[in-house]
């Protein structure tokens, strides 16, 4: 019945697969850099665009006091990028920047980094390195969205169940569309309070900040969480106005598919399908999956329910047979495609954190598979006992959804077929049972009890296995994907690398002392700039008339090679040394302070590849 629910080891989270979760490529001031003036702003910028908050950044200075900023921007009107202006006079000194903001994905990233005025400082603010995020908040909003999505399959897929598998008996179901319908509504609405504390990082009490919440209701996380309420409210009088009518029709039904696929274009609309690459084709996938896995779980829950008075008609449960194997062929499908958008590569796999929660899956599917496996052999092996006749019969009587000759509608639009001449009636509620010939699997009674709790006994192991794959999918939604793992690895690792070289050189001469600045940038083999500043002893600028620089690599026997520095007012500058080879090179520094009075000073400098 299930033989295609290994292919769920392929699948990542419901809605959300890709290469998601904005990283840092690089700021401005570069991270340990040491700029000779103080820059008029701060620029970020990000592999993916970012949503900015009320309080994005935070700039302080050497002593720990916050230096007073503009309002956050996007540069040049970049969404990938994030720019705070800074005041004048920002003075020497190292400085600390720490950042906040939400990926295109709706999940919030942060950060800290450092730059230096003149030259590092004696004491500066420590990077902080802690966690950014109030456990309890995250605690919280990370379990109302698994809510979400486990309401999601019942209310749909119970849907699904009734619509296409037609049931016998549908009075048991009402209680999972209800528990689906109000389920997914109290999730929505706690994600919708949340949502502001998870952005910023705050406690829960945060919530309560009627500004904050004004700012997520106009951000497309918000505006994706009213808008499955409004689905919701649709879906709830569209089942009112369907229990009117003896059956439902054809517009219901084609309405409550459109529903349906609306509630799904909620997540793809505001989570990890909506960044990244290829984003309509990843919005599409994500519908077709979380409707294919709310089908497949859904229904499987709704078999269940029906398992536990009687077994249900061989035709029923034919039907969910198709049903299931046509939602694991779209979940293999869209979750290859899917797992190649946000692993990127194999080796993800192994080397993140989102590859290994993607192995986990693969365990909870190996027990999926001996459960499928013989759930698949007892539909086949019940097929295979009943006769020709009364497998046409079983096949003929289910009606639609709904369907009746003389009967009444029922609550929620779910209406029961009434007892056929001769057949006996159910003592629970009045129900009618059907018949062992007609409707019920040709097998003595005691045998079909024992064939059903065992049949009851493989579709509880697929219900609880499943819920652990839909938990581990759930952790998958806040998890950064393969692809935007490695990168940001990648940009972690070039920022490690010097961005720049510092190097101080005292001198004295002729009652002259003082300190030249020299900035190697970047410090690496090839083309490097050479910033020099001249410092008097009173640590203020001083001019010289003359300053010359020199790079001698004494391993090889190389240089020197001079650089061709120029006065450019202030600081002495040239874009055109080229540095060949990585190791320890020997700068020369060559300070004139007369027509007749110089004096040489080495320094050692080293550069990366």
């Amino acid at each position: 019945m299930l033989l295609g629910t290994f292919l769920l080891l392929l699948l990542l989270p419901g809605a959300n697969p890709a290469s998601a979760h904005a990283a840092l490529r690089a700021t401005d001031p570069a991270d340990g850099s040491v700029v000779p003036a103080a820059p008029r702003s701060v620029t970020l910028t990000f592999t993916e665009s970012v949503g900015l908050l009320d309080d994005s950044f935070r700039v302080l200075d050497p002593t720990g006091h916050r230096v007073p900023t503009g309002d956050a921007e996007h540069a040049g009107g970049h969404a990938d990028t994030a720019r705070i202006s800074l005041p004048a006079g920002l003075g020497r000194g190292t400085f600390t920047v720490a950042w906040r903001v939400v990926s295109a994905d709706s999940h919030p990233v942060s950060g800290a980094f450092t730059f230096s005025v003149g030259a590092p400082s004696a004491t500066a603010v420590p990077v902080p390195t802690g966690p950014t995020e109030d456990p309890l908040t995250a605690f919280l909003y990370g379990t109302a969205r698994g809510a979400a999505y486990l309401a999601a399959a019942l209310l749909i897929g119970t849907a699904a169940f009734v619509a296409v598998c037609r049931p016998t008996r549908v009075r048991p179901l009402r209680g999972l569309l209800r528990a689906g319908g109000w389920g997914l509504a109290g999730a929505t609405v706690l994600l919708l309070v949340l949502r502001a504390p998870y952005e910023t990082g705050d406690g829960p009490s945060a919530a309560l900040d009627l500004d904050a919440l004004g700012r997520t209701l106009t951000g497309r996380p918000g505006w994706a969480l009213l808008a499955r309420l409004a689905l919701l409210a649709a879906s709830a009088l569209l089942l009112t106005h369907a229990a009117r009518r003896a059956r439902p029709s054809r517009t219901h039904l084609s309405l409550g598919a459109v529903l349906a696929v609306g509630l799904a274009l909620t997540w793809a609309a505001a989570e990890h399908a909506s960044a990244g690459i290829q984003v309509p084709l990843a919005m599409t996938s994500s519908v077709v999956h979380l409707l294919a896995m709310a089908a497949w779980l859904g229904g499987l829950t709704a078999l269940l329910v029906l398992l536990r008075r009687d077994t249900p008609p061989l035709a029923t449960v034919t039907r969910f047979s198709r049903l299931a194997m046509l939602s694991v062929t779209a979940l293999a499908v869209t979750g290859l495609y899917q797992s190649w958008r946000g692993l990127g590569t194999l080796t993800s796999l192994t080397d993140t954190s989102y590859g290994r929660l993607l192995l986990a899956k693969l365990a909870a599917v190996t027990v999926l598979l001996t459960a499928a496996d013989w759930s698949r052999r007892w539909v086949a092996e019940r097929a295979g006992a009943a006769t020709p006749a009364e497998r046409k019969e079983e096949l003929r009587m289910p009606q639609p959804v709904g369907a009746t000759r003389t009967g009444t509608p029922a609550p929620d639009g779910l209406t029961e077929r009434p007892p056929e001449a001769g057949t006996p009636r159910s003592p629970e509620a009045g129900t009618p049972r059907p018949p062992a010939a007609g409707t019920a699997l040709t097998e003595p009674s005691s045998d079909g009890d024992a064939h059903r709790r065992a049949l009851r006994r493989s579709v509880l192991v697929e219900v609880l296995v499943a819920a652990v794959v839909l938990a581990l999918t759930t952790v998958l939604t806040g998890t950064l994907p393969g692809r935007a793992e490695a990168e940001a690895q990648a940009t972690r690792q070039a920022a490690a690398l010097p961005a720049t070289s510092v190097v101080m050189a005292p001198f004295s001469v002729a009652g002259h002392r003082g300190t030249v600045q020299v900035t190697l940038d970047p410090a690496r083999t090839g083309d490097n700039a050479v910033e020099a500043v001249v410092y008097g002893a009173d640590g203020g600028l001083a001019a010289v008339p003359e300053l010359r620089i020199a790079f001698t690599f004494p391993a090889q026997d190389i240089g020197p090679l001079n650089a061709d520095l120029t006065d450019r007012g202030g600081y002495w500058a040239t874009n055109a040394v080229n540095l060949p080879l990585a190791g320890t090179w020997t700068m020369k520094v060559t300070v004139r302070v007369s027509d007749v009075d110089q004096v040489t000073v080495q320094k050692p400098v080293r550069v990366a590849r």
